[in-house]
């Protein structure tokens, strides 16, 4: 179905979005992401000092919160198990599923959020390549983590090697770790899921006011809240992230919401210049010798607009008439005007 995108272009000529181009644009960026983290996989050394440095960062500036949290987790099945199956599955579905949604229902701002999206996992790829990091699960046990995948494996798909189902685990980069994008993620469905609860709670002021869609725009705005704080404690928890590794994947996302506007800018330059533009319609040209109705928005003479007074004509003296024969005036008799006397013999 298509789709146009209006804010800020009213200059420009509509984009036309249909599903068989935007599918494959998905598809080839999330083959980027999950490719950028298999081969960039970068030094093991490397990537366990980072760790170690990002580790020594947040005990100096007195943010150790992975470690109460994974303690937690690892002493509470009711909280790991549903926890793992969180990190394991969430980063995968609703993303998608929200960008579904935007197509379908507020094609307006589907461009913009789908363009702010990649540009912030292209910027996420480029952190992977630089800062290989080793999450606090794969450090030595003397640094007091549990890897609690690895201890619930039996309740999921996954095995021991992060996320990825049993047997595939060698396919993934456990070493992608900075800047965590299932926190950028997150934050970037918060947004999203923010801005369609206050669109909803605005619409329903204007008409009335329904219990189930007023009931609506509070759950969007609720999980807009809910859903990255939730996914921020559940990657320090299950020991895959650093709280350093959310703020870095806040600031990417960050990142790329001022890159959106000049990349869709430039994707729009491209476009223009390998797609053929639409050939103008030529206007009809009036038919020579017809008459131009209205022209100057004048009127004839003794015309007047409607509810106009017309203007009584002053008097402009002038030359006397003469008199008829018989002392008659020139205009006739009129009523009331006495006969003449007639001669007497």
């Amino acid at each position: 179905m298509p789709h146009t995108e209006t804010p800020g272009t009213e200059g420009a000529p509509a984009i036309r979005l249909r599903w068989w181009t935007e599918l494959p644009l998905i598809l080839l960026v999330y083959a980027c992401y999950s490719a950028g983290r298999l081969l960039v996989r970068g030094d093991v050394t490397d990537a366990v000092n980072h760790g170690l440095a990002i580790l020594r960062i947040e005990q100096a500036l007195h943010l150790n919160a992975e470690h109460p949290l994974n303690r937690l987790f690892t002493r509470e099945p009711w909280l790991g198990v549903p926890a793992d199956f969180w990190y394991a599955s969430l980063h995968y579905l609703v993303t998608p599923a929200l960008l579904v949604w935007l197509f379908r229902s507020h094609a307006v701002r589907y461009r913009a959020a789908r363009t702010w999206l990649m540009t912030s996992t292209f910027i996420g790829l480029i952190g992977f390549t630089l800062l290989p990091t080793c999450p606090p699960r794969l450090l030595d046990a003397s640094h007091g983590f549990v890897d609690t995948m690895a201890q619930y494996s039996s309740y999921g798909w996954w095995a021991g090697e992060a996320s990825a189902p049993r047997g595939l685990g060698g396919l993934t980069n456990q070493y992608a770790a900075m800047p965590s994008l299932h926190v950028g993620w997150a934050l970037w469905c918060g947004v999203i899921l923010w801005q369609i609860g206050r669109t909803r709670t605005a619409q329903t002021a204007q008409t009335a006011r329904t219990a189930q869609a007023t009931w609506a725009a509070r759950a969007a705005r609720t999980a807009a809240v809910v859903y990255p704080l939730v996914t921020l404690v559940v990657v320090m928890g299950t020991a895959n992230h650093y709280f350093l590794d959310a703020v870095a994947g806040a600031a990417v996302m960050g990142a790329g919401l001022l890159l959106a506007p000049v990349v869709t800018r430039y994707s729009d330059r491209v476009r223009a210049r390998l797609l053929p533009r639409p050939a103008p319609v030529p206007v009809a040209s009036p038919v020579p010798g017809s008459p131009i109705v209205s022209a100057g928005c004048q009127t004839s003479a003794g015309e007047h607009f409607p509810r106009q007074r017309p203007r009584q004509r002053q008097f402009e003296p002038g030359p006397a008439p003469e008199a008829e024969p018989g002392g008659a005036s020139p205009s006739g008799r009129g009523e009331g005007a006495q006969a003449a006397p007639a001669p007497t013999r």
